[in-house]
């Protein structure tokens, strides 16, 4: 009698060869004790629907999803709450038989917060960089959370109102030059764009305007401090970095494939980092 194999998940991207996941998911399984695998398939979009419909049958117990994909697979399985307001998952799994799939970079972002910025919640007022899929993400987390007023700021002003439309009358659309208008009432600062990063311009934000008591956050984790973070920090200002969020966001899929909830934790975190500073 063969004996079955051990669970295995995996990341469906289109490249996905830069991804840490494998990196946090294999600790966690050698961590705790589970024989369980986690892999990369590289799926071109003409052949997502077919790889996603054939997930059991390929071994897998389920899988996270990445760009170019987050978006087609909701139509693939059957998306929760999260995952319809935001319009894109990342996470795959199957409940009573059923493909379904959820979006934990909401709670990766609200959950590296609380880590990071204890109390950062009694803020009223918040404001959002960019209108993005990211975005999304933050933005239902933070009304979720219980935030009445997100300021959202984009370079295209349509795409900051469709978002407002979206997400109803706490979410105020605002023009990109307006930014500094609104940076003395916003308690928390939050960058979803690509501004930042390794190789992109820098983002030009003057955080002398921001309340001595705001915290600042980060979706950029490469490079690990970003000048927005490092310009936060010297004005002594809480910051919450992308690298938190990335590892946050992993936890509940690993609990939902290999039914344990493992801890993002300083170990973890160190491990992630060197194979950053490497790369």
């Amino acid at each position: 009698m063969t004996a079955p194999k051990p669970p295995a998940a995996c990341l469906i991207g289109w490249p996905a060869a830069h991804s840490r996941s494998p990196l946090i998911h294999h600790h966690w399984l050698r961590t705790l004790g589970i024989e369980g695998g986690y892999v990369i398939e590289a799926v071109p979009p003409e052949d997502l629907r077919d790889f996603v419909l054939r997930l059991s049958l390929r071994g897998f117990v389920g899988a996270n999803v990445t760009i170019p994909h987050k978006e087609a697979v909701l139509a693939l399985s059957t998306p929760d709450a999260r995952a319809r307001a935001v319009g894109a998952a990342n996470t795959l799994w199957f409940a009573d038989g059923e493909l379904r799939s959820t979006n934990t970079d909401v709670e990766g972002f609200i959950n590296n917060l609380d880590a990071s910025a204890p109390g950062w919640d009694m803020a009223e007022a918040a404001l959002v960089l960019g209108a993005g899929g990211s975005s999304r993400a933050v933005v239902f987390g933070l009304l979720e959370r219980g935030i009445s007023c997100v300021h959202v700021a984009n370079r295209s002003m349509a795409r900051a109102e469709t978002l407002a439309q979206q997400f109803g009358s706490n979410v105020h659309p605002l023009p990109w030059d307006a930014i500094g208008d609104v940076l003395p009432r916003a308690k928390l600062l939050v960058n979803t764009t690509s501004l930042g990063m390794h190789g992109q311009p820098s983002l030009d934000v003057d955080l002398a305007r921001l309340p001595q008591d705001a915290v600042v956050a980060d979706l950029v984790y490469v490079p690990l401090v970003t000048p927005l973070l490092a310009a936060a920090t010297a004005r002594g200002l809480k910051t919450a970095d992308g690298l938190g969020m990335l590892l946050h966001q992993a936890v509940r899929g690993f609990e939902l494939w290999f039914g344990r909830r493992p801890e993002v934790t300083a170990e973890l975190r160190a491990l992630v980092e060197a194979d950053l500073t490497k790369s």
